[in-house]
């Protein structure tokens, strides 16, 4: 599982890392588990990630990361603002609850992980707040949004919707009206932005 030329790299531990917490879950997966997976001793995986913590830490990281990468391309996006936030939103539900449905057990297992990688998490909800902000921004300076302080209402966006979105609400994607909720509160939240007389696409809604 190395990479290439016998080189043990981050990523080839990370990707064993994964598959050990797939087998044996958050509470019983080991650094040696790692290891051995590996074929190499444990102080080489150590030498990567000096500890059990650093290695859950970059484990979730990485899995938050899947999550808010893809986002990025929407906040990039030319075009008016109030569509591409809420492609943002509906590309933020729609891959957390495909995860959750391929594969329950594993996003138990990182949902756990990633609420014991306290500064891991903060960054991410932090950098997911900013994305919202960026587009709320772009909404500002075009006349499209009400004038608002994007960082305060881009904060206050991602809590509004955390319903849709947080693993602690898994349970819930699965109801029937989960998806009409959402655009229910989308609607609500977008009305409180646009600006006086702006126009957007909600006819879906």
């Amino acid at each position: 599982m190395t990479a290439e030329g016998g080189i043990l790299t981050a990523d080839a531990i990370l990707d064993a890392a994964e598959d050990v917490l797939r087998r044996y879950g958050p509470g019983k997966a080991t650094v040696l588990d790692v290891s051995k997976a590996l074929g190499v001793s444990h102080g080489s995986v150590y030498r990567h990630f000096g500890s059990k913590l650093a290695l859950r830490d970059a484990v979730a990281e990485r899995w938050l990361a899947r999550v808010s990468d893809p986002l990025a391309l929407i906040v990039a996006e030319a075009g008016p603002a109030a569509p591409r936030l809420r492609s943002w939103l509906e590309h933020l539900a729609t891959t957390k609850q495909r995860m959750a449905r391929a594969d329950p057990e594993l996003f138990a297992t990182f949902h756990q992980i990633t609420a014991e990688s306290r500064v891991v998490v903060r960054t991410h909800v932090d950098h997911l707040a900013g994305q919202v902000a960026q587009i709320i921004a772009d909404g500002v300076a075009s006349g499209e949004f009400a004038q608002v302080d994007p960082a305060r209402v881009g904060r206050a966006f991602l809590q509004a919707t955390t319903r849709f979105h947080h693993p602690a609400h898994a349970a819930d994607w699965a109801e029937p009206a989960s998806s009409e909720e959402r655009a229910e509160v989308w609607s609500l939240l977008a009305a409180g932005l646009l600006a006086r007389g702006a126009v957007t696409d909600n006819k879906d809604e």
